[in-house]
């Protein structure tokens, strides 16, 4: 399956590979991507017929399936997708304090979504767009409870309280969990027992009351607590779900579907579960898929610029950024016959490797790079083409 687009640069309907072999051969196309491989027409064609193709969108806060089909089911793209996740780094909390803002993993996450929608559109001349949206009850994932009883909805831990440190508070006596009030430091504080920077929950389990002279020296680290604390649970990507939902139908003119009604499809098509899988039982809309491509485009979201500008504890080594015998990192590389990412670059020639995935591929010798050949530059996402439906009679 190659994709084809006119001498203008907009999307055509995809041709097979020998068409687009005899268009590059003839001189009337010229390669405009590799991956995926499309092709770009150097004449004006006298109709300019296509069909209507839907895209589908399965978001997702980890991974987002994508693939778009025709009208009768055939599918001609897929794609899945992993996002970004930027570590909190809590010394850039100002701008936190903006209105209607997003955290970067947040905005980098909705980013992910909508650049794969533009993508798709540079590519396909898609004519509609299909996401699957999810809405989820945090209160119901962590107390199952609440369905059966409406009531402790309104009745949870901090009831009767103005909020979690008032409860904390209360529980502790309002005394100094650590001294016992022996410092007669009146000033009292709730301490996370995990630091939030290490993942800390900000559940009652996780937080305790110390005077403002333990609670200063402990973070001095002249104390240390006995106590164990919690650390978050794994309520985040739904909470992040709730909200990549909204501001994607906000953003977009897409039509919305849910969940349930992309199981059903995907059971009565007898497809495993995967995310573009997903994606496929919701373009199709029921319909039996008939797949025109056996190929699956994995990307990796990745950081688009370096932002590791020193290493050590007082950033005394100097990281490098730019070039380095012509490469970078992320750049996509071909060595000997494969395709790979660079992970890491050494001053002496050498270069360590990575798949799409982030994974380390040892490779002995060490790869140089006066043996490899950059295949194309970094971007703000790592692809790599896999084939994964060879238990399906794909037409091309």
């Amino acid at each position: 399956m190659v994709y084809v687009l006119n001498v203008y640069g907009k999307p055509l309907m995809p041709c097979s590979s020998v068409i687009a072999r005899l268009l590059l051969k003839q001189g009337k196309a010229k390669v405009k991507g590799r991956t995926p491989f499309t092709i770009q027409l150097l004449y004006k064609t006298e109709t300019e017929y296509v069909q209507s193709l839907t895209h589908g969108l399965d978001s997702g806060s980890a991974k987002v399936g994508s693939a778009v089909s025709g009208e009768k089911g055939n599918i001609v793209y897929m794609a899945q997708i992993e996002t970004r996740y930027r570590k909190a780094r809590w010394l850039n909390r100002k701008n936190s304090m903006k209105k209607d803002r997003f955290s970067p993993t947040m905005t980098s996450k909705i980013h992910a979504h909508v650049r794969e929608m533009k993508f798709v559109q540079t590519v396909l001349p898609i004519s509609k767009t299909i996401i699957e949206t999810a809405t989820f009850d945090p209160h119901a994932l962590k107390n199952p409870a609440v369905l059966t009883n409406k009531w402790l909805y309104q009745k949870g831990i901090n009831y009767g309280y103005a909020n979690t440190k008032a409860y904390v508070l209360t529980r502790d006596g309002y005394c100094c969990q650590h001294c016992k009030g022996k410092t007669k430091d009146k000033r009292l504080e709730v301490h996370h027992i995990i630091f939030r920077s290490e993942n800390g929950s900000d559940e009652e389990d996780n937080l305790l009351t110390l005077c403002k002279t333990c609670h200063d020296a402990l973070h001095r680290g002249e104390v240390a607590l006995k106590k164990k604390g919690k650390k978050k649970g794994k309520l985040n990507h739904a909470t992040q779900m709730n909200s990549i939902g909204i501001q994607l139908l906000k953003r977009t003119h897409a039509e919305e579907t849910f969940g349930f009604v992309t199981k059903e499809h995907r059971q009565l098509m007898r497809l495993p579960k995967e995310h573009y899988f997903d994606a496929v039982a919701i373009t199709t809309q029921g319909k039996e898929p008939t797949f025109k491509t056996s190929n699956v485009l994995f990307k990796k979201c990745v950081s688009y610029g370096d932002y590791q500008q020193t290493k050590g504890v007082r950033s005394e080594q100097v990281m490098p950024t730019g070039k380095l015998f012509g490469f970078r990192k992320f750049d996509k590389v071909q060595y000997k016959g494969n395709d790979y990412f660079i992970k890491g670059r050494m001053s002496t020639g050498y270069a360590i490797l990575m798949d799409t995935e982030g994974n380390k591929v040892d490779l002995k010798p060490i790869p140089k790079f006066s043996k490899m050949k950059r295949v194309s530059a970094r971007k703000s996402w790592m692809t790599i083409p896999k084939i994964i439906l060879s238990f399906y009679s794909c037409a091309t």
